[in-house]
């Protein structure tokens, strides 16, 4: 039967691909916008700036200090690689998510999985780069294969994932093609497996099965306890599959963003490594709001690593700071591993 043998929690943030001088570009689209959501209420750049003036992140937002952890975040996306490439997998389950990348307004399935044979990647092209705003151009391009690639998908377990969902009462979206936005032209996978596919894969994708799940667009985003009932089902599904397959999972987004809130990180994390699925069931909704949305990526694996008894190690947790206001992206980087027999 098949075994999980790693799974793997990855922030995929545009900070990751961008010199560390240039973090402060996307600040004039904070200051830009009147609604960031932090603890479950919005504010504007000055409230919050107002509002945490005693945490000193200015401090935490010089360039040497962002040097620091940019480097930092580089040893643990290599420790990441590392596990990955030393677990040798047979197929690997990516769970992300869309930022209107593949999917437009006219329609949003809350939970997609891709049944086809093969999905595809390609540089981002000039008219594309152009349209992009301050900041995330430079990070596109690290995320992006040099030319068009083809990468294969396990489709006979891909729809043994898709049976077993539906089984235990999730709907799924499925396609056996990539959707495409239409007039912007194609885009190939949205940047969390791009991500994935440049940063820990180095191109090398072996043969997986893209789930996707709406975080970040209201009214139909997944809630918390689905997302921890996906990944037990998850779990469920690659216990029985009857042949011999080494399978690594991989949560790809988060941590907490737009605006940092390293209390919650915290106790995310806490409730990950003590297994304490009631928590994760219980985040609030108003919590898992813009980038920190993509928590709901990890909620899967986590409680699919917990389900399987794996010893979980935080790689490192970086909170990658831009702004006075705390806005940037917490950076998270965890493995789960099975635990050894003494």
């Amino acid at each position: 039967m098949a075994e999980i043998v790693l799974a793997i929690g990855t922030s995929h943030g545009p900070m990751l691909s961008t010199p560390p001088d240039k973090w402060d570009l996307r600040v004039r689209a904070d200051r830009a916008d009147p609604a960031h959501p932090f603890r479950g209420r919005t504010y504007s750049f000055d409230e919050l700036v107002a509002l945490r003036a005693t945490e000193n992140l200015a401090e935490q937002n010089t360039l040497a200090e962002r040097t620091a952890r940019s480097a930092r975040c580089a040893l643990a996306l290599n420790e990441l690689a590392r596990c990955f490439h030393e677990a040798k997998p047979d197929v690997v389950v990516i769970v992300g998510n869309d930022q209107r990348e593949v999917f437009g307004p006219a329609i949003t399935p809350a939970l997609w999985v891709f049944g086809g044979e093969a999905v595809f990647d390609e540089p981002v092209s000039p008219e594309r780069l152009a349209k992009m705003p301050p900041g995330i151009s430079i990070s596109s391009v690290a995320i992006k294969p040099a030319e068009r690639a083809t990468y294969p998908v396990h489709a006979p377990l891909a729809r043994h994932l898709i049976e077993a969902f539906v089984g235990k009462g999730h709907d799924v979206t499925v396609s056996t093609e990539v959707p495409q936005r239409g007039s912007d032209g194609p885009t190939g996978m949205p940047h969390a497996f791009g991500f994935v596919y440049q940063r820990l894969m180095a191109g090398q994708v072996p043969p997986h099965v893209p789930i996707m799940l709406n975080t970040f667009y209201p009214p139909n985003q997944p809630r918390a306890t689905r997302c921890v009932d996906l990944g037990l089902a998850l779990r469920e599904a690659v216990a029985a599959w009857p042949e011999d397959l080494r399978v690594v999972l991989i949560a790809s987004g988060g941590l907490s963003h737009f605006v940092i809130d390293e209390a919650f990180d915290e106790a995310l994390l806490d409730a990950a490594r003590n297994g304490d699925l009631a928590w994760l069931r219980a985040i609030d909704e108003a919590q898992l709001q813009s980038g920190t949305s993509e928590v709901k990526n990890w909620l899967p694996v986590m409680a699919a690593a917990s389900a399987e008894g794996m010893a979980m190690r935080v790689v490192d947790y970086v909170p990658c700071y831009r702004s006075e206001a705390g806005t940037g992206n917490a950076m998270g980087f965890v493995v789960w591993q099975p635990r050894r027999a003494h």
